[in-house]
């Protein structure tokens, strides 16, 4: 008898539109994979063990030093190639002048590094340094030269796959071209792969020891594994090659304090 009632009770639900019966007669329902259940109104989903943050966000590697302004991309590891470099950083006729016209590459870039660390001129410094860098990223091939500037495009489109994979093919092209190790550094910086990005830093200096990029970058990175004292003695050296980098010497005075305390 008690299932006839139930039975009736059931059909006329369904008539009348009123699913309550239906699902208090079904066993508990069990949600699909991929598709969670939606949590009550007010209350928050509860996080999952699958959830990974997106790589790049949030994340303490690409965090400014403090002197520079939020929205700007810390000074580490320099900048990335331009599409018409030859137009870029074009030296005035004064520096044009004074540069010997048999001077090699490497002379030249002697001879920049010599005057940056004579340079006390913040203004003046930067231009000497973009010059430097300018230098630095003439690979002296026209196709290493392309690869690097499709990677600087997959990296600003925050593709870091192809990305990688470019560089990979740069650094098997050109292995001794320090600016292919130094971009790939830039690239494991900005997706929190520190022990990857100090490889590359490491195998960058061993070419191109000045590298003040290569060397900001470190910096930033020891800081951020709480190894404040190496830090410090890291952004001194940037001091030594490149004085009047502000963001090096404000590190120096904040690294400074931390361990030494605030001058009397």
């Amino acid at each position: 008898m008690s299932k006839l009632v139930l039975s009736i009770s059931v059909c006329l639900s369904i008539a009348l539109g009123l699913p309550s019966a239906v699902r208090a007669a079904e066993p508990d329902a069990v949600p699909l994979p991929g598709n969670p259940a939606t949590p009550l109104p007010g209350n928050p989903p509860a996080a999952g063990p699958d959830v990974v943050p997106v790589p790049g966000e949030n994340s303490p590697m690409i965090i400014p030093a403090p002197d520079e302004d939020p929205e700007d991309a810390p000074e580490a590891f320099g900048s990335a190639p331009l599409p018409d470099e030859d137009t870029a950083d074009t030296p005035t006729d004064s520096e044009a002048a004074a540069a010997p016209q048999d001077e090699t590459r490497e002379e030249k870039i002697d001879r920049l590094f010599a005057e940056l660390k004579r340079e006390p001129d913040a203004g003046k410094a930067a231009r000497l340094a973009a010059r430097i860098e300018r230098e630095w990223r003439r690979s002296g091939s026209a196709t290493v030269d392309l690869l690097m500037q499709r990677a600087a495009k997959a990296m600003s489109e925050k593709n870091t796959a192809a990305a990688r994979d470019i560089l990979d093919q740069t650094i098997v092209l050109a292995p001794d071209y320090a600016e292919a190790w130094n971009r790939r550094a830039t690239l494991d910086f900005t997706t929190d792969q520190w022990g990857k990005s100090i490889a590359d830093i490491e195998q960058t200096l061993s070419r191109e020891p000045r590298h003040w990029g290569a060397l900001m970058g470190l910096a930033m990175i020891l800081e951020r594994m709480d190894r404040k004292k190496d830090a410090l003695e890291t952004y001194r050296r940037v001091l030594v090659v490149y004085p009047a980098l502000k963001s090096a010497q404000d590190a120096v005075g904040r690294l400074s304090d931390d361990l030494l305390g605030p001058a009397i």
